[in-house]
């Protein structure tokens, strides 16, 4: 992907969005300009069970739900963007703020196909064309080619930068395909977050935690005596002290990992947030000096928010591999 390629789809993606606040505009022509520009900035956040485009162009998804011993199954368009319920089986749903809810008051157990979850699927998809492809490429030659040749320096990169200064020679290649496989994903689902389409997955605090939690099961899980040592019981400290800083370290274990699902959740958000902001002042200022300069600056944070998806991506993969190293070093002491 050349630099204009990269600049094509960033203004693209800047008027996409300034699309979807005209519209909210005319739709709410009643409501105050700001109080309109939050309510669209909430939305623009939110998961959904459609994508949409345009206010006349949105495309479904399935809607699954398991209510009270039954399977229900129809498509998200039923719901005419959150404006009509559907009846189906004699169960009535509708959407509530983005949740769907039963008239009658059951709780139905939510599988639906969401934005998010799609575009998980999507990256995963992705991720396994690319790596084997890359795979294969090696197996043909001594020296990659295609897929191979584009992504050897970011692998070698994770490898011999992140894995194993951090956690060693002797221990990081159990590691090293969990590593990989969050540095991708978290670098390409925060790119489908610049397109058009509007994707926020890593601004979804569910999304953040899974991730966290998977690095903070895999630290439990591979620690060794020593680091649960240092934990409990540790050495060179008076013997008073280690009851007191036992459950403050203990509560450190925990600290880490939330940590990284706050970071990650936080950044994505706010730069979302203050980039739809910068488009909203385009219709609080309606001149053409005041609009250049809030199109210009927000072309200008687009393309920071280019290096701040591969910032998280890094950061997040950083930290687990310094929790990691953490987890399996040996410690020695006199």
């Amino acid at each position: 992907m050349n630099i204009k390629t990269i600049i094509f789809t960033i203004v693209i993606s800047v008027f996409s969005s300034l699309n979807v606040l005209a519209e909210q505009h005319m739709s709410d022509g009643d409501k105050d300009i700001k109080t309109e520009i939050k309510e669209t900035i909430a939305h623009h956040l939110m998961d959904s069970h459609d994508f949409v485009l345009t206010h006349d162009l949105s495309f479904p998804l399935p809607i699954i739900l398991y209510t009270d011993g039954n399977l229900d199954i129809f498509s998200s368009a039923n719901f005419h963007h959150g404006t009509t319920s559907h009846t189906v089986n004699g169960r009535t749903y509708s959407l509530d703020h983005g949740h769907i809810v039963e008239a009658s008051g059951l709780h139905p157990v939510d599988f639906s196909i969401t934005k998010n979850v799609t575009f998980i699927m999507i990256v995963f998809l992705i991720m396994l064309v690319m790596f084997t492809r890359m795979a294969k490429s090696y197996k043909k030659n001594a020296l990659p080619s295609g897929m191979g040749r584009l992504l050897e320096p970011i692998v070698l990169y994770i490898r011999d930068d992140i894995a194993i200064p951090n956690i060693g020679e002797k221990h990081y290649k159990k590691y090293m395909s969990y590593l990989l496989t969050v540095f991708f994903f978290i670098w390409i689902i925060n790119l489908f977050g610049l397109t058009p389409l509007g994707v926020n997955v890593t601004n979804n605090i569910a999304v953040t935690f899974s991730l966290a939690l998977i690095t903070y099961v895999l630290t439990t899980v591979s620690a060794n005596k020593s680091y649960w040592g240092h934990i409990f019981w540790m050495p060179g400290v008076p013997v008073p002290m280690k009851f007191i800083l036992a459950p403050i370290e203990l509560l450190g274990t925990i600290i880490k990992p939330f940590s990284l699902m706050i970071r990650l959740y936080a950044n994505i958000t706010a730069g979302h947030v203050v980039l739809m902001s910068i488009l909203g002042m385009i219709f609080i200022f309606k001149g053409w000096v005041g609009s250049s300069l809030s199109f210009g600056l927000a072309f200008a944070l687009s393309l920071l928010e280019l290096l701040v998806a591969a910032l998280q991506a890094y950061i997040f993969t950083m930290l687990s591999a310094l929790y990691f190293g953490a987890a399996v070093e040996d410690y020695h002491h006199e």
